[in-house]
């Protein structure tokens, strides 16, 4: 298991990196949001385990249901934010090819396989 620091909370990873699968909790602190994104190659489905989120996809943004799986697949432009904190399980293909960030409270940069590799992902906390 490893925890990655985010500007918006956390992810916990709970899968190993050498598997066909990944699995994770995401940990989004209230008003914070994701970046405004897409993904090349990975699909993912979410589930909103505790708290209130809404999850917008392509131009439509709708609350998340608790225990409501959402299924996002490659080139599907996608983000979350988080309306109280909250948590939400992702099953995904594994973290390959490229994260394109349309959007970003933060100022990160697109997340490639190489920012993938860095102590969280490239971010810095300061």
């Amino acid at each position: 298991m490893a925890i990655i620091t985010k500007p918006w909370g956390q992810e916990i990873v709970l899968t190993e990196n050498n598997l066909p699968y990944a699995g994770k909790i995401l940990e989004i602190n209230a008003s914070h949001q994701l970046s405004l994104q897409y993904h090349d190659q990975k699909i993912e489905t979410l589930t909103l385990v505790s708290g209130q989120a809404e999850i917008t996809l392509d131009q439509q943004t709708k609350p998340m249901v608790i225990n409501q799986s959402i299924t996002i697949q490659p080139n599907t432009i996608h983000r979350i934010k988080a309306i109280t904190n909250c948590q939400i399980f992702e099953v995904s293909t594994p973290e390959t090819g490229t994260t394109f960030r349309l959007e970003d409270d933060y100022q990160r940069d697109n997340e490639t396989d190489i920012i993938r590799n860095l102590p969280n992902r490239g971010w810095n906390q300061s």
